[in-house]
């Protein structure tokens, strides 16, 4: 029976006791990681989305998706402190729930991280392009720069970022945590900058009306937003190193969380009052479906001069409000800081690809090693490419989107996974306990799908399309040749070829 094959836990445990790490973070350390794993891209680029779909509404959106992210890592918590190893929700559920959930999450887990990472290089392209027109005053053509969509061919920036990328990890270029700090420090200055310069110039009557779109669209708005926090996982796989993990756990990621969606509220905040944040309707009164031609066609008849058309939310914002100098600064800070989130996406998704295929899930070529590099360059070169095709084609809102629904299902499989355990085996030590689970973790899952729910139509198809084509994979592939289906128990973390840990995602 396929939900039998379970990888035994006792197996991934004792190798992870080899690796044990010193507890030395505490509550400010443990907020301040969160802080720096969650602000950043999807602020950055996914204002106007929210916007169009939730008008001043978003507010309450960011609030929503705020919500579901913490009841989530209150249980995803649990899980790292208890399984502290690589392959994330994929090594979860293969010790919990058996191979087929871990198969589904897997591969779910490659829309979380190749899809984010084509929403983030589009958000780059969006900043740099953005920069240069405003610095130079020359118009770059829509057809080089924006996806079919979006009324262009071809994005040619994002996909030039993304190969680029490639090749650093292709090469091993790995971040140190000195450079991330500088660039999350960055980030979160520019914000600041942003909601000083943007809050005494609201003007109250953009506000109203509040919610154009009903409560419909702050739904579909937070549905959309959950990328902006995607990244707060940074703090829970901590867990390893936490002093007192069962009180400064949920610190952290409550108090992280906290912090980054009062700072999304004011950002939100500065947006709205400053340039005002209306949706474009269509001839009945109703919303434009975010990346759609037509939402293309109407924001080029009025010449992008409403921000629910920018690809540059915050710097157009500034701009708009009478600092162009200080929008290009911020362009410019985007244009710096994003190609790392782009990095560690990237890096995540082929760590998970290589032990996938350690396992015998997939193929060895994917586990392939480059003797001189020490990388797993095969399945990097295979991500790269697969990344820039859809950078280079499908506009930010569609891809957040679609990445949203790995993520969400990946984060409802661990809520679950959680209850399961607690059931299967309570008696195993827990360094972190998720509190009062019995409500968290059902109001984890339930949040999952309702966000899972409110992605657009055809995010939603084409979530369903990607998992029946995973499980064609497993059945012609994964079924047979799975190394626990042949009696054979592996954990590859100590692995000498092993590629290297990714640092926690900046998002």
């Amino acid at each position: 029976m396929i939900f039998g094959r379970v990888k035994p836990l006792d197996a991934i445990l004792a190798t992870a006791a080899k690796k044990s790490l010193h507890r030395s973070l505490g509550p400010f350390q443990l907020t301040m990681l969160g802080i720096g794993g969650i602000i950043g891209t999807g602020i950055f680029v996914l204002t106007a989305e929210a916007a169009q779909k939730a008008g001043p509404g978003m507010i309450l959106a960011f609030v929503i998706a705020g919500f579901v992210c913490a009841v989530a890592a209150l249980c995803y918590a649990e899980m790292a402190a208890m399984v502290p190893v690589s392959g994330s929700a994929y090594t979860y559920s293969y010790a919990v729930m058996g191979e087929l959930v871990a198969w589904m999450v897997g591969w779910a887990l490659v829309l979380e991280y190749a899809i984010a990472a084509g929403a983030v290089s589009v958000g780059w392209s969006g900043y740099v392009v953005g920069l240069f027109q405003s610095l130079t005053g020359i118009t770059v053509p829509k057809e080089l720069v924006l996806g079919p969509i979006d009324g262009g061919i071809v994005n040619i920036p994002a996909a030039i970022i993304a190969l680029l990328v490639t090749w650093l990890l292709v090469l091993g270029t790995k971040e140190s945590a000195t450079v991330n700090a500088i660039l999350v420090g960055v980030k979160v200055a520019a914000l600041s900058l942003f909601v000083v310069l943007a809050l005494p110039v609201m003007n109250m009557d953009n506000f109203d009306p509040f919610a154009p779109l009903g409560f419909a669209g702050i739904s579909a708005a937070a549905a959309s937003i959950f990328f902006a926090y995607v990244g707060f996982d940074a703090v829970s796989t901590a867990a390893e190193e936490t002093k007192n993990p069962q009180r400064n756990m949920p610190i952290g990621l409550i108090g992280s969380l906290g912090i980054c969606t009062i700072f999304y509220m004011l950002v939100s905040a500065g947006v709205i009052g400053g340039v005002g944040a209306q949706p474009m309707l269509d001839a009945s009164g109703a919303g434009i479906p975010t990346g759609s031609t037509q939402l293309a066609a109407a924001c080029s008849a009025i010449g992008d001069s409403k921000v629910v058309c920018s690809k540059e939310a915050l710097a157009w914002t500034l701009r708009e409000i009478g600092w162009p100098q200080i929008g290009n600064l911020l362009g410019l800070a985007a244009g710096l800081a994003l190609p790392s989130v782009i990095l560690m996406m990237m890096f995540g998704q082929t760590r998970i690809f290589f032990v996938m295929s350690r396992d015998g899930l997939l193929p060895t070529v994917f586990s392939k090693v480059h003797p001189r590099y020490k990388t797993p360059h095969v399945v990097t070169i295979m991500t790269g490419i697969f990344v820039a095709i859809f950078a280079a084609l499908f506009p930010v809102g569609a891809l957040a989107d679609i990445s949203n629904s790995g993520t969400l299902f990946a984060f409802g499989a661990v809520s679950i996974a959680v209850l399961v355990l607690r059931r299967t085996d309570p008696d195993r030590k827990r360094p972190f306990r998720t509190p009062a689970v019995a409500v968290v973790a059902p109001l984890s899952a339930a949040g999952c799908v309702y966000l899972f729910y409110n992605l657009s139509a055809y995010t939603i198809t084409l979530f369903f399309s990607w998992a029946a084509l995973g499980l064609v994979v497993y059945y012609l592939y994964g079924y047979r040749k799975s190394h626990l289906g042949r009696g054979i128990v592996e954990v590859h973390e100590t692995d000498a070829d092993a590629p290297p840990q990714p640092v926690p995602p900046i998002e």
